[in-house]
């Protein structure tokens, strides 16, 4: 597979400050490395008033970047509790692999670094290529060309005119022709005199020895004479499209990895294009897990709503995936067994189960199916406790998303955006970097990633980014990624695309 990892049965069960089972033991819930509220006049949807803490945040001036929380015990270091080795990021195997099955409650395989998991996560999808296919244009688009779209003949395929008006050859006044004129679509017509004007429509085929074609505005047509005279200079070639202007047969149009698009549709259509060879959408199945969860009404009873199964089968849609309607499977080890071993997705996102309280069945599942862990957690807040495996035999990839919502949301974005990319082959995108508008509070050891919105020329953090909160990512244009022990109010940070965000000028890219 080219992709380094251990067995399910090889690894250390992630834990945390409180095992449980909605990612219960992400710290970055109680963690003090919120970002200081914004300022009067950049605050923004899902940010808090000045002055206050908000949920998900610590009032300001706790902490300084880097701290631990006051009150909680500091996470240790990534490589503190490592019962597991570090995941390579090259070819090398991993050593001294236990085998004697996952280990108590309570203990944790060591992190992987968050720019380590999405490189894992991106070889892994560029392992498992999909075949190529063709599909005719009407059903291209969303899919990535597996091949270059090489123009098939010039274009425009000979000289056209660009104007409604009248084709001229020569120096006037011209004689006009009789007529009812040159018309888009019709075969070509004879040689035009030297001295003679006729009337021509956009896009019609320029007669031989036609010097330039005047718009019917800057034209006066004497009828009295017969003669056509000019309002403004004629330049030789005006408002005539040569043959070739746009490209030349041979010419390649868009590489391999370009997004078929309605315009990249236009184009090959221009080009002579029928069908297009494309690499095919990944097949998704996503797979809610909890007994906890309603689908519809308010929350009741210690039951809450899933708010994972309507965001997560857009947003995979948006990064190019086919995604089957998503299933609720409860907390039931052997249904969740069953539904691994008959998927014949190509990913299978998992919701919740990936920690070690007692109705977490993600990880004994895998190791029971012989699924390989490549990432077992990640060192990111929030979502350290997601996962991504491949199962035995050929079968899926596996991306096992926390429970939270905001933490679901950091490990879709690090785990399964570069993975469906892979897969799909699409190019990695240009990194794109802002400065932040205030000092962000980081944690101690991991990365965070922080909703922000785009004000002037910076970032503006976002508050209500705890874990289980999707207020701040709701308002946000990005993800800002917060490198360890936080960055100082002008620092510039990376910023991570969502697929639906506005571009502004400023960004240069960065939010589309």
């Amino acid at each position: 597979m080219g992709v380094p990892g251990t067995t399910a049965a090889d690894r250390s069960a992630p834990a945390g400050d409180v095992p449980g089972r909605h990612g219960a033991h992400d710290s970055s819930a109680h963690d003090s490395s919120a970002p200081h509220p914004a300022s009067p006049s950049s605050a923004s949807p899902g940010s808090a008033s000045p002055g206050s803490a908000s949920p998900g945040s610590t009032a300001p001036g706790s902490t300084a970047p880097g701290s631990a929380s006051a009150g909680s015990a500091s996470p240790g270091p990534a490589t503190s509790h490592s019962s597991s080795p570090r995941l390579p990021s090259s070819g090398s195997a991993p050593s001294d692999r236990s085998s004697s099955g996952p280990p108590p409650h309570g203990r944790r395989a060591r992190a992987s670094a968050w720019e380590e998991a999405r490189a894992v996560a991106d070889r892994l999808g560029r392992s498992s290529p999909l075949a190529a296919h063709r599909l005719p244009l009407d059903r291209a688009l969303g899919h990535v060309l597996a091949e270059a779209v090489v123009a098939l003949t010039d274009l425009p395929s000979f000289d056209t005119s660009a104007m409604d008006g009248w084709a001229v050859a020569g120096p006037g006044p011209w004689k006009v022709c009789e007529g009812q004129g040159i018309l888009a679509g019709r075969e070509a017509v004879e040689p035009l005199p030297d001295g003679h004007a006729a009337r021509i429509a956009t896009g019609a085929r320029l007669p031989a020895d036609a010097t330039a074609v005047i718009r019917s505005e800057h034209a006066l047509n004497d009828e009295a004479k017969g003669l056509l005279h000019a309002t403004r200079e004629v330049v030789p070639g005006q408002d005539i499209r040569p043959r070739g202007q746009e490209c030349r047969s041979g010419d390649e149009l868009l590489p391999v990895g370009t997004v078929v698009t309605p315009p990249v549709l236009g184009l090959a259509a221009a080009a002579g294009y029928d069908a297009l060879i494309v690499v095919p959408r990944p097949r998704v199945d996503v797979f809610v897990l909890g007994d906890e969860l309603l689908t519809a009404g308010l929350p009741r009873d210690g039951l809450i709503r899933d708010a994972l199964g309507p965001m997560l089968a857009p947003w995979l849609r948006s990064l190019g995936a086919d995604v089957t309607e998503p299933r609720r499977l409860g907390d039931d080890a052997e249904v969740l067994r069953r539904a691994l071993l008959s998927s014949d997705a190509d990913l299978v996102i998992t919701t919740g189960g990936t920690a070690a309280g007692p109705v977490d069945h993600v990880h004994p599942v895998l190791a029971e199916v012989g699924a390989e862990l490549l990432v077992d957690g990640v060192a990111v807040r929030p979502g350290h406790p997601m996962l991504l495996a491949r199962l035995a035999g050929h079968g899926p990839c596996l991306v096992g998303l926390p429970g939270n919502p905001l933490a679901a949301v950091s490990g879709l974005i690090t785990l399964a955006e570069p993975l469906l990319r892979g897969i799909s082959g699409r190019p990695v995108q240009d990194r794109c970097r802002a400065p932040v508008h205030e000092e962000v509070h980081g944690h101690p050891h991991d990365t965070r990633l922080i909703p922000v919105v785009h004000r002037d020329d910076t970032v503006v953090p976002l508050h209500y980014n705890g874990p289980a909160m999707l207020r701040g990512i709701a308002a946000a244009d990005g993800l800002a990624v917060v490198p360890p022990g936080g960055v100082r109010s002008g620092t510039e940070v990376e910023i991570l695309d969502l697929p639906w965000a506005s571009a502004s000028p400023w960004t240069e890219g960065c939010f589309t």
